[in-house]
């Protein structure tokens, strides 16, 4: 009986393990890097181990440190999460070799099936050797990893040998291994994948089927269970093709088996010998726990005959904490709240008051509805995340409700293209515009002692804001009567700190302001998101024409070769590789000119906004320089 399990993870994936643990009164050692001190997973297991450093090469990808952690704790059994680790076949026997129980498949299946080359040539698959133009477009992915990172399509032959460059370096990063591969890329499938368990007494189930064709930067954003409109015998067809892989290794554990289904037909594209962050929605329709199916594996117990039936529908959005209409640009800063409806369930690694890092993945939450039927399950979560208190930096939560209610994804026509295809509608601002008139009103409550009315005539408040990109002024004022903003239609009922009712041409609405920083500049209205502007603008914050800011806090990571003040530019040349988030992101020259400001090295940990490097164009009637984020191939992130 395993009595202690030491998660060799961090975030969202180590507190959902945990929960289980407990409820199986197993002891929780956590494992965490100095930027993760006082992570939630670190505060929340019983014990917690410091792993030195803040990079993931020198922490969650440290077996060595983790083992030894495991031992000086008192584990008895280690769970690699997802993600790190934990398709490592090296790592899993140096669990195995301490003396410790891992709980995962056995090495041999991790070492077949770890590299997706080998694991297409198990399945009789061949990836593409010498690439032509009648092969595009192609895609490049990293042998070893996931997650979207170490990949880059590739739609032109002399794009292909610096898509390689790029893949290499990130799959190096993310995963310690550059291997990659290249395979044909198809433009419209649908990313269907099968979740599967095996004990080591020959009983393999397929657990049905999840749809995860919703992506962005080959990252999965919204997966749903079942996969809808397969047809009995494509799922039949794909079900057979998962237990066949299990088997094929001596599979035992969970695992996952994911295909790309386009013109009714299945291709296998590999096998993830771990959990799968999409598990939940799994485990809503067929009622089970796989952490704690996992666990009774790892101590030998076997599965029943045949699974449980699956029953109803259920869908996960993944909240990111990201810009979509800017290139996906990862986001940082303090967590203010983060609070769900109930009937929902959120697995999550933060709370309020949590700072989001530049160190690790940027998904904040995930947020899983279940009914019994898809319509029902898209109507509760798309209310559940429009209705969510998700107050900080700039998130996907618009995006998610906006996708969730897309006809084309309410008819399940979805496929891996579709934010290739909407993605700017469904980024257009869409702001509530009274929005600023409550923040207003609950500001001028919040900051005033005896009331504001004076019984002198007086000029209104004015106050600014800015929302959706655009600047709004909200005047009004303070009467005898109450609070009088200018503009027809608009009458207050009701002002308070935190909530503010207004009359809107005879429709009553309520609007929930919450205020945060020191001058209370950060205000969230409902779901929109202001900024206090104050009555000046501050002279000092300009930037010289040409200037190029970091769109995203992270890493400067690589510097053009070459390159020095008074190096002559192209348009559209590389200049700094900025690493966020484990993902690499080109900047690049706006237009032809001469770099005259170059202040960062390799290395440099910088914030949103830090000066990169300043292009003095020599086309004078050329656009101004402006920071834009693009993958190595030269292609902006949400055009991956």
């Amino acid at each position: 009986m395993i009595t202690s399990v030491l998660v060799a993870n961090r975030g969202e994936i180590a507190c959902r393990i945990f929960r289980t643990c407990r409820e199986l009164g197993i002891r929780t050692v956590a494992v965490h890097s100095d930027a993760d001190g006082n992570a939630l997973h670190a505060r929340v297991a019983d014990e917690a181990v410091r792993l030195p450093g803040a990079a993931p090469a020198e922490t969650y990808l440290r077996g060595d440190l983790i083992v030894k952690a495991a031992l000086a704790a008192g584990a008895d059994a280690v769970h690699p999460g997802y993600g790190f680790l934990s398709e490592n076949a090296a790592f899993a026997r140096a669990v195995a070799d301490a003396g410790l129980v891992w709980i995962g498949p056995p090495p041999s299946a991790i070492e077949a099936m770890a590299s997706k080359t080998r694991a297409k040539e198990l399945m009789g698959i061949e990836a593409l050797k010498d690439v032509t133009e009648a092969d595009l477009p192609v895609l490049v992915k990293a042998a070893a990893g996931g997650g979207g990172r170490g990949m880059r399509i590739v739609r032109r032959l002399e794009d292909l040998d610096a898509a390689l460059e790029g893949a290499r370096a990130e799959a190096a990063s993310a995963f310690g291994d550059g291997e990659v591969f290249v395979e044909p890329y198809v433009e419209h499938g649908r990313h269907v994948e099968v979740q599967i368990l095996a004990d080591a007494h020959g009983t393999v189930w397929a657990l049905g089927t999840r749809d995860c064709s919703l992506q962005r930067r080959h990252q999965k954003v919204i997966e749903e269970a079942p996969a809808p409109g397969l047809g009995a015998g494509l799922e039949r067809e794909l079900h057979a093709l998962a237990v066949r892989a299990a088997r094929a290794v001596s599979y035992v554990g969970a695992g996952t088996v994911e295909f790309l289904v386009a013109d009714g037909r299945a291709h296998f594209l590999e096998m993830n010998t771990r959990l799968q962050v999409e598990h939940p929605v799994t485990e809503e329709v067929f009622g089970l726990d796989l952490v704690a199916e996992q666990i009774r594996i790892a101590e030998g117990h076997p599965l029943a005959g045949e699974p449980p039936r699956a029953r109803g529908h259920a869908i996960e959005a993944r909240l990111y904490a990201e810009d979509p209409a800017r290139d996906w640009a990862p986001q940082t800063g303090t967590l203010h709240r983060l609070a769900v409806p109930e009937g929902v369930r959120l697995d999550t690694g933060y709370t309020d008051g949590d700072t989001i890092g530049v160190h690790y993945d940027p998904m904040l939450a995930k947020v899983v509805a279940h009914a019994p039927t898809r319509a029902e399950a898209l109507r509760k979560l798309a209310g559940a995340l429009e209705r969510a208190a998700v107050h900080g930096p700039v998130t996907n939560r618009d995006l998610l409700v906006r996708s969730l209610r897309h006809e084309e994804f309410t008819a399940a026509r979805m496929d891996t293209g579709f934010y290739d295809r909407h993605l700017a509608a469904l980024t257009a601002p869409a702001p509530d515009p009274h929005a600023p008139l409550a923040a207003a009103l609950a500001d001028a409550h919040g900051r005033s002692r005896f009331g504001g009315w004076r019984n002198v005539p007086s000029g209104p408040q004015v106050k600014r804001y800015r929302m959706a990109g655009e600047e709004h002024e909200v005047r009004y004022r303070h009467t005898r009567d109450g609070y009088e903003p200018e503009g027809a239609g608009v009458r207050v009922v009701h002002a308070g700190p935190h909530l503010v009712v207004l009359d809107v041409d005879g429709v009553r609405r309520r609007y929930e302001v919450a205020r945060y920083g020191a001058d209370a500049a950060d205000v969230h209205v409902n779901a929109d998101r202001l900024t206090a502007l104050p009555r000046f603008p501050d002279p000092t914050a300009q930037h010289a024409p040409g200037s190029l800011l970091a769109p995203m806090p992270g890493t400067v990571v690589r510097i053009a070769e070459g390159l020095i003040t008074g190096s002559s530019v192209e348009a559209g040349e590389p200049i700094v590789w900025l690493e966020a988030m484990k993902m690499q992101h080109v900047i690049s020259a706006p237009a032809a000119g001469v770099l005259t400001e170059l202040p960062v090295t390799p290395g440099q940990q910088v914030q949103v906004g830090a000066l990169l490097a300043v292009v003095e164009q020599t086309d004078l009637e050329g656009a101004r320089g402006t920071a834009r984020a693009t993958t190595d191939d030269g292609q902006p992130e949400g055009d991956r």
